[in-house]
């Protein structure tokens, strides 16, 4: 009895591993492939759980995005990871052959510019607090302009007398400029570069400064992308 009950046993474990074996995971070179094409027909980035519902299983998506983020560091476009997902990009260093399309497509007047920039150093901010960063009022139609574009979205509501509602910037905004999150902003000097500092929203300077101290290798990032246009 007992033989007759390891022999069924072997079986199945013969049969479990032959099943197996027909569901092996492609060769790396193809999971490569998979990434790639992937990421490639999509608009918007792919987090690695995503990568992992549509490739066959027991596929590695992570090594993948390794060896492909190395094939693509020195050529025109860039493996960069945004948020929690990963885009296929224009290499930062060749952004000035898209800049005048940009500028045509995505012209921001100056106040809407500076409403920006304040949203992003300061999220989550409440309109009053805006304008009184930058001393003056803003018209609801920057921030519906703004809101239009998908570079900023409404936040939580403060915990403050009418419970103001908040702006914070968008996965689009981000996505956008290539940046990962809003830590990777354009430190003071880009922001003075840019013509934004200026004496009419001098808290400004006084928040984005406070920013340089936590993060000082920030400001020596060269290769950062143009955030702010006129």
């Amino acid at each position: 009895m007992s033989d007759q009950t390891d022999k069924s046993s072997n079986k199945r474990k013969v049969g479990e591993v032959d099943q197996a074996n027909l569901f092996e995971a492609p060769s790396v070179p193809e999971q490569i492939r998979m990434v790639e094409a992937i990421l490639f027909a999509s608009s918007a980035p792919v987090t690695v759980n995503e990568l992992k519902s549509r490739m066959p299983q027991g596929s590695d998506p992570e090594s993948a995005l390794s060896e492909l983020k190395l094939h693509y560091s020195t050529r025109g476009v860039n493996l960069v990871k945004v948020d929690d997902g990963w885009a296929i990009r224009t290499s930062a260093d060749l952004s000035f052959l898209m800049r005048k399309e940009t500028v045509e497509t995505r012209k921001l007047s100056r106040a809407a510019v500076e409403t920006l920039a304040i949203i992003a150093y300061h999220q989550p901010v409440t309109r009053l607090e805006i304008e009184e960063i930058r001393g003056v009022g803003v018209s609801k139609g920057t921030v519906d302009l703004l809101l239009e574009m998908d570079w900023i979205k409404f936040g939580r509501r403060k915990m403050t007398p009418g419970r103001p509602i908040t702006f914070v910037v968008t996965q689009h905004f981000l996505d956008h400029f290539g940046l990962e999150s809003a830590k990777d902003l354009p430190g003071l000097r880009e922001l003075k570069s840019a013509g934004l500092l200026e004496s009419t929203f001098p808290n400004m300077k006084d928040s984005v400064a406070d920013i340089n101290k936590e993060n000082a290798d920030l400001s020596d990032n060269t290769d950062q992308p143009e955030l702010f246009v006129e």
